[in-house]
């Protein structure tokens, strides 16, 4: 049913909708207000389920060879071979599957079975949610969730008010104020409604949560509709008694189920490498079927015609070439498990487990707001071991997005001069007192030019719920200084001035939004004079303010300047004088604009423009915004591992470098700080060469390396940077500093830059932030990661990991992420290299049997070698391995890169892994086959027999690859060890029970090894056999190793060493503290980050702990200088010069001091 709504609502083009008309409606045939998000029931579950994962290529391939063992004719294994892992493959997926829909017919059983009161018949009854219909009547009552998008038609409130709580939605837990149209706001009782017959013509179904656009025809007039007249489902009613609202959409059409669904699929580049690897390994697979087959066309028609009195071919063959067209395909089933089926499956798991490490990690969780990280998404983790660039927002994900107020500037004097001042100056308190005229306009601006609804808990007790913090902030600041904030009304604010009480009229809200920058209203005092009020970024309002302002102005941006050196946000107030006729004449026109039914936006945009003119200015505020604990040591730890943090802000240029100098990712050590500020695209382009050349100068002076540079660059010239024309030169620029600051850019643009990178860079990426802002950036991204913030949880639901501060960061990456990539390497290294040992033998005993596709094995080995005896050691490793501790990986961040570089598993160590499985099979094969074709037993019995040499090849390749994953495990649990010798533990009990006289004598067909086991291991030469093909199979790996760590160790390596021979105590560099250690400027960030506010409604009635830097100090110059190396050769090929090491450096001395 979901489905089929869906598919009707991409055709509709308007939706017309009658109040209590419910056979006028149905003809339209809109969906039910029954959700379904479960995919299956009883009867479609296994054939969806089955479809759905035979779109995996590897089942399809598997079922493909299953049907080719079905043919007699080629398949020398039995079918079950390939059915038993196939199935169980098929059923663990089927299991996972049906738990989660499980889980979804629950919850949408639950959901649908809500109780709703709806006006059936001129009467309010019962209803289940799922038996609403578009047209029904509901009455809403305090507390109760929205059962469907509905028309708000009356309230319990004075002017048809509502609030309602939308956390649901956008994460906001902050009321919102909601208003009926004024025609319908007196139809307050179940009996008016039940007369109702208006109709509604609107827009279709969409996922815009924040527009909606109609028009409710009634009694021969129509009337405009917007969102501020909509309740939409998830919504929760609060501090209204009652309502009634007609359902508009109901069920799939919701604006809520429109918004759910499916996030872009990620892939790691793990996966696309993996899926590439199979290819070939598919094609390798081929290139041995074809050669086995041309092997025995050759053998049949030179030897096996001799035997044909004796081995007469099997019908239909009936000459050597359709023998070996068979014995193509035999081979292909034979040897495909080079392509493992349950590869796939066991990455999963990993990837499960490795989750589950990053929800349980205390280290993680914020004891202050009671929330862990949690791993959204499965798919990425090894990903985070390889991030390269970081794109960061500044508010709230750098910065507490805690708001003080802090200073400002009132009439060109500067108040709050002390460092410490929060709410008090003698100065400002005294001005206030004497009733100085500027001040006390300039915090009655602060009291009325907002959208901040007020709730009285108590007597006295005054609590404000701000759309942000910011205005929360401003609200409080003047409170604080006699000018309080005390309640709204569409049509009034009043507030206490000085302990007076004050109404004043509110006639128009001008709201905000990211292209506007500012916010204005217009009042009538209690004198009938009217005044319009204004609050916005300094760039924008000094543009709009009066010639006479001029000098006021330089003063104010003086003053705009120092607050900006130290960190703080700002914003510019205005205020304008309009006579009766200028209101009358603008309120028309603006009226004119509201009721427009196309292009409502644009138009309210030129008249708020018109308005908003010649301008007085009053002053300027200041908030500060803490930095959030760690984010220094953070950033410093995350430079250390080569990782490049670009931060992407509403703010300033000045605020963005003064944040840059706060978060240490601007230094004084730093060769130079570039501003990109031009505001045309000849400008920009020349900036962008001048700062490129001057490194290119620079690196000429002196050591490349230890050049460090930064750039800064504007909204407006990043869009310039942005063109087709100009990206390559942008990144070319940006990407050879150490640190990128964009300010002043919008949502859009944050996601623009980041593919930018992912289009010219092959590094991943990873996008941070906690706002609704930065949804874009955050999907973008390879890798997004939410903050649970001040600003609601859009940014976490949209991310694939969250946590609540930044400071996690470097535990996620540096610690989670390495742990992953190096785990999930280890296990593809070592399970392909373990098929290819097991697979290969097949081939080189094809050249001894006539190419036959006779099987080496016992066709029960064959099922079982992948799913039990070699599976769960794997897994093991997979899951839990490790080779330095959580603390040595923080500590040496240099540790991070060999997975940025993609060393750990490449196309490289893929080859030399296959190479390793190829030369143990050629041990596993021809070193029985040597000794045992001329031994023989005690009694003088030979030994050379088919199934000696299988069980004694089996035995030695299940001990030899066991051996290998002991080398190959750098971290020990208890789950390794029971693993590793449980699986070899368990080979050998299976062996013995298969090769009994009792499954022989219940199956004689199907259990040809009867005894084999015991009489083969009761022989010594095999044993010794065994433990020959042993030796030679791991001794040369052992040694290479031996030499790789005393030629040519890796930094884990050194590591690992130091930490047994040294111990040395470590200093914190200290603690972080509030933004302004630097000079620089942080203006009008408010305005440029704050979201579209929604005064229309209200009008309308609406230390890490970071060591010294000697965190590489034990290791010895050459542990990093093959990373080095080849980070110089890839910087080269992407004409980027390499970065600066001050690392190395310190290792470099070390070394000579030693």
């Amino acid at each position: 049913m979901f489905f089929l709504c869906v598919s009707c609502v991409s055709a509709e083009e308007e939706r017309r909708v009658r109040a209590n008309d419910r056979e006028y409606n149905e003809k339209f045939q809109y969906a039910s207000n029954c959700i379904m998000t479960s995919k299956y029931n009883i009867i479609t579950f296994l054939p969806i389920n089955l479809f759905e994962q035979f779109q995996e290529v590897a089942n399809t391939y598997f079922l493909f060879l299953l049907i080719l063992q079905l043919i007699p004719q080629i398949s020398s294994l039995s079918w079950f071979t390939t059915i038993v892992p196939l199935a169980l493959v098929l059923s663990i997926t089927a299991v996972k599957d049906a738990t989660d829909d499980y889980f979804r017919h629950k919850s949408d059983n639950q959901v649908n079975n809500r109780q709703s009161q709806v006006l059936i018949r001129g009467s309010l009854q019962n209803e289940k949610w799922m038996n609403v219909r578009v047209g029904d009547i509901i009455k809403l009552e305090n507390k109760q969730f929205v059962a469907a998008d509905l028309l708000l038609l009356s309230s319990s409130e004075p002017h048809g008010l509502c609030y309602i709580e939308t956390a649901e939605l956008d994460g906001e837990t902050n009321m919102k104020v909601r208003q009926s149209v004024s025609v319908t706001s007196e139809l307050g009782d179940s009996n008016n409604l039940a007369s109702f017959d208006g109709e509604v013509v609107c827009e279709p179904p969409n996922n815009k949560l924040d527009r909606f656009c109609g028009t409710l025809y009634w009694r021969e007039k129509k009337y405009p509709l917007t969102n501020q007249n909509m309740l939409l489902r998830g919504c929760v009613l609060r501090n209204t008694e009652a309502c009634y609202g007609l359902v508009i959409f109901a069920g799939p059409d919701t604006k809520l189920m429109q918004n759910s669904g499916r996030t872009k699929f990620k892939r790691t580049s793990i996966d696309r490498l993996m899926n590439t690897l199979v290819l070939w390994i598919f094609g390798f697979l081929v290139c041995m079927g074809v050669i086995l087959a041309v092997g025995n066309a050759v053998w049949e028609r030179e030897v096996g015609s001799l035997f044909q009195s004796y081995l007469p071919w099997d019908p239909p063959v009936d000459n050597f070439l359709f023998s070996a067209f068979l014995s193509f395909w035999s081979y292909v089933i034979i040897l495909n498990t080079v392509v493992p089926i349950s590869l796939y499956v066991s990455v999963e798991v990993i990837r499960l487990g490795h989750s589950y490490f990053i929800n349980w990690d205390q280290h993680m969780f914020c004891s202050q707001c009671n929330t862990a990280a949690e791993a959204r998404t499965t798919t990425l983790n090894e990903e985070l071991g390889q991030v390269e660039y970081i794109f960061s927002d500044k508010t709230g994900t750098l910065t507490q997005n805690i708001m003080i107020f802090n200073k400002c500037s009132i009439n060109g004097q500067t108040y709050g001069k002390y460092p410490n001042f929060c709410f008090y100056d003698d100065t400002l308190l005294e001005s206030v007192k004497v009733g100085d005229l500027h001040t006390h306009e300039f915090f009655r601006l602060l009291s009325l030019c907002h959208t901040v609804m007020s709730e009285e808990k108590s007597e006295g007790e005054l609590l404000y719920k701000a759309q942000s913090p910011d205005e929360g902030a401003l609200v409080t600041a003047a409170r604080n200084f006699g000018f309080v904030f005390r309640s709204r009304t569409p049509g009034t604010i009043t507030t206490t001035e000085m302990g007076r009480p004050v109404t004043y009229t509110l006639l128009a809200i001008l709201d905000f939004n990211n292209i506007r920058k500012r916010m204005s209203v217009i009042v009538r005092n209690p004198e009938g004079k009217i005044r319009l009020y204004c609050k916005g970024a300094d760039t924008v309002l000094f543009e709009r303010l009066h010639p006479c302002n001029q000098e006021l102005m330089n003063i104010t941006s003086d003053h705009l300047n120092e607050y900006a050196a130290d960190g703080l946000r700002t914003l510019a107030l205005a205020y304008r004088d309009l006579s009766e006729d200028e209101w009358e004449t603008w309120s028309e026109s603006h009226r004119c604009a509201d009721k427009a039914t196309d292009c409502r936006e644009d138009r309210l945009a030129a008249t708020y423009e018109q308005i908003e003119q010649d301008m007085v200015l009053l002053g300027a505020t200041a908030i500060e915004d803490k930095l959030q604990e760690g984010v220094p040591e953070t950033i410093a730890v995350l430079s250390l591992a080569n990782i490049k943090i670009w931060v992407l802000t509403g703010d300033k240029q000045e605020t963005a470098v003064n944040i840059g100098y706060s978060c240490k990712m601007l230094t004084d050590d730093m060769t130079e700080v570039f501003i990109i500020s031009g505001h045309t695209v000849q400008s920009v382009r020349q900036e962008l060469r001048r700062a490129r050349e001057r490194m290119i100068e620079m690196e000429g002076w002196g050591e490349a390396c230890f050049m460090e540079f930064a750039l800064v660059i504007n909204g407006h010239s990043l869009a310039h940077a942005l063109e087709a024309d100009m990206e390559r030169e942008f990144v070319s620029t940006a990407c050879a500093c150490k640190a990128v600051i964009c300010c002043r850019v919008t949502p859009l643009q944050k996601a623009q830059v980041v593919e930018l990178i992912k289009k010219h860079k092959k590094a991943v990426t990873l996008a941070i932030g906690d706002g609704a802002n930065d949804v874009s950036m955050i999907k973008s991204a390879h890798i997004g990661v939410g903050i649970s913030g001040q600003e609601g949880i859009q940014a976490v639901l949209a991310s694939d990991y969250s946590f609540a501060q930044f400071r996690f960061l470097q535990r996620l990456l540096l610690v989670h992420g390495r742990w992953s990539y190096l785990r999930m390497c280890r296990f593809l290294c070592y399970f392909f290299y373990k098929n290819f040992a097991f697979t290969m033998v097949h081939f080189w005993f094809g050249f001894f049997c006539g190419f036959s596709a006779q099987t080496v094995y016992d066709q029960y080995f064959i099922t079982l070698y992948n799913i039990v005896y070699t599976s769960l050691p794997v897994l093991a490793m997979g899951i839990f391995d490790q080779d330095v501790p959580d603390q040595r990986s923080l500590e040496y961040p240099k540790l991070y890169e060999p997975g940025q570089l993609n060393l750990l598993f490449n196309k490289r160590q893929f080859f030399i892994c296959i190479a390793q499985g190829i030369y143990t099979s050629v041990v596993l094969f021809f070193v029985p086959y040597a000794v045992l074709s001329d031994a023989t037993q005690s009694t003088g019995v030979p030994l050379a027999d088919y199934q000696t040499f299988a069980v004694t090849t089996a035995t030695a390749l299940v001990i030899v690859v066991s051996v290998q994953i002991a080398l190959d495990t750098g971290f020990w649990t208890v789950f390794n060890h029971v693993f590793v010798w449980g699986s070899l533990g368990s080979y050998f009990t299976i062996m013995f029970a298969l090769h009994s006289q009792t499954l022989f004598r219940i199956f004689p067909n199907q259990f040809h090894f009867v005894g084999r086991a015991h009489s083969t291991l009761m022989q010594p030469v095999v044993w010794l056999t065994i433990a020959l093909a042993t030796a030679i199979c791991t001794v040369p790996v052992l040694a290479v190793r031996f030499l790789k760590l005393d030629l040519k160790p890796q930094l884990s390596d050194t590591v690992r060493y130091t930490q047994l021979v040294r111990q040395k105590k470590r200093k914190p560099l200290g603690r972080s503290g509030r933004l302004g250690a630097r000079g620089g400027s942080r203006r009008s960030g408010y305005a440029f980050a704050h979201q579209e506010g929604f005064g229309e409604l209200i009008t309308s009635g609406k230390n890490m702990r970071l060591s010294s830097l000697a965190l590489a100090t034990f290791a010895s110059r050459h542990s990093s200088s093959w990373i080095d190396t080849l980070r110089k050769k890839k910087h080269t090929h992407s004409h980027t010069p390499p970065k600066p090491d001050s690392v190395d450096v310190v290792l470099y001395h070390h070394r000579l001091k030693n």
